[in-house]
């Protein structure tokens, strides 16, 4: 959701932003396609893939690639071509459970076993770490100071959290917290429709021939709604309430677009100041910051004995963020140009990026497929030493086109 929504808020702006979009879904792409898949590779292999689902999504992922690559070089997107990305996922999600309807109860044994086998090797690391040696007792209290430290910045971010996201389970009803919820949650939704509504619009609220700003009347109306809540409702529900799991998934999102939208004005102004090519940033530091959390699951997934769907993974996730998020992003894009094309600005890193990402992805198709779907250890090294080609790449291309 975070990957979603970060990309999602970059293709929402034109221009600059449009480019750090596209730059960070392709070097995504490529990232965990290479590097991630190498680094699973070096660790685990040799391994054995199932033929049919790997050929599938590296199959899907590859034509989405082309794809995006053609219109990229035609320098123009309609609308049609836009809603037809989010189209071809939908096709793909259909077809991944047409071909799961054949097979009787093997996906679900083999989540069973990943999740027994992660069990045991996070059972496995926690005994490691809470060893009884005077050197692990010197680790553990420099992790519990540290841990003290975090509170500082952690605890007024849970609280303005518990302050606008409401709590779903009855077990962690507050009336407090909820009632709060009430006061503040719509006026957090007014601020992510500023564009489109000012906060400061004046209008004639109670007293007449007297203009009051919108977030004012929101305010007052929140806080009046709240206080009711307050007094009437004294027990906790029995059961989770529909409505309130809707409006705690309408917070969370907004506050991971928040977040989003922030980070990506600091990426700008890290650009600004060390002048940067925006399509630079989003091929290294936003890329990296979106992928690395793929990295880290992925090779805990390897190391819990189950490497085959640790490599699946590779390959669906970044194909939901170029088909999904660049999608929607475009549909949106397109849909104010409609009916004339949206004009896409070309940059010689992008079309790099297309172009290493396409490597790995037919370099994999081939190799597993000459191997008899086993996971060769050497492909590994070559898919990290492409990926940090593809970085050297990036960066001498970044010098010389300031």
């Amino acid at each position: 959701m975070v990957h979603l929504m970060c990309l999602l808020q970059l293709l929402l702006f034109e221009g600059v932003m449009l480019e750090l979009g596209l730059g960070a879904i392709l070097s995504a792409g490529t990232f965990v396609s290479a590097f991630v898949v190498g680094f699973v590779a070096i660790y685990a292999a040799p391994f054995a893939v199932d033929p049919a689902p790997f050929i599938r999504d590296v199959f899907f992922y590859l034509t989405a690639a082309l794809s995006l690559f053609y219109v990229y070089l035609s320098a123009e997107i309609f609308l049609w071509q836009a809603i037809a990305f989010v189209g071809f996922y939908v096709f793909f999600v259909a077809f991944v459970f047409w071909m799961d309807l054949g097979v009787e109860g093997e996906r679900k044994k083999d989540v069973f076993e990943l999740v027994e086998s992660r069990k045991d090797y996070e059972v496995l690391e926690y005994g490691e770490r809470m060893g009884t040696g005077e050197g692990e007792k010197s680790v553990a209290g420099k992790s519990g100071i540290l841990g003290k430290i975090s509170k500082v910045w952690e605890v007024p971010v849970s609280t303005l959290l518990k302050l606008t996201i409401p709590q779903t389970t009855p077990s962690e009803w507050s009336r407090f917290h909820l009632s709060a919820n009430i006061a503040l949650c719509p006026l957090a939704l007014l601020y992510s429709f500023n564009s489109i509504i000012p906060m400061n619009h004046k209008i004639v609220f109670l007293v007449p021939y007297t203009h009051f700003p919108l977030w004012l009347v929101v305010l007052l109306a929140s806080i009046s709604l709240a206080l009711v809540h307050y007094i009437v409702e004294t027990e906790p529900p029995e059961t989770e309430q529909m409505p309130v799991v809707l409006i705690a998934f309408v917070m969370s999102v907004f506050w991971i677009s928040t977040v989003a939208g922030e980070l990506l004005n600091c990426l700008a102004v890290v650009g600004t100041i060390l002048d940067l090519p925006p399509a630079l940033l989003g091929l290294t530091v936003l890329a990296w910051g979106n992928s690395i959390g793929d990295l880290v699951a992925d090779v805990a997934v390897a190391k819990a004995g189950q490497p085959a769907m640790a490599m699946a993974g590779c390959f669906a996730g970044p194909m939901f963020n170029m088909l999904v998020g660049l999608g929607t992003g475009l549909v949106f894009q397109t849909a104010d140009a409609y009916p004339m094309a949206y004009k896409l600005q070309f940059h010689i890193s992008i079309v790099v990026a297309f172009v290493f990402l396409l490597l790995s992805l037919m370099g994999s198709l081939f190799v597993v497929t000459l191997f008899k779907f086993r996971v060769p250890r050497f492909w590994g090294f070559c898919l990290v030493g492409l990926y940090i080609l593809f970085t050297a790449v990036s960066l001498v291309i970044a010098r010389f086109s300031r």
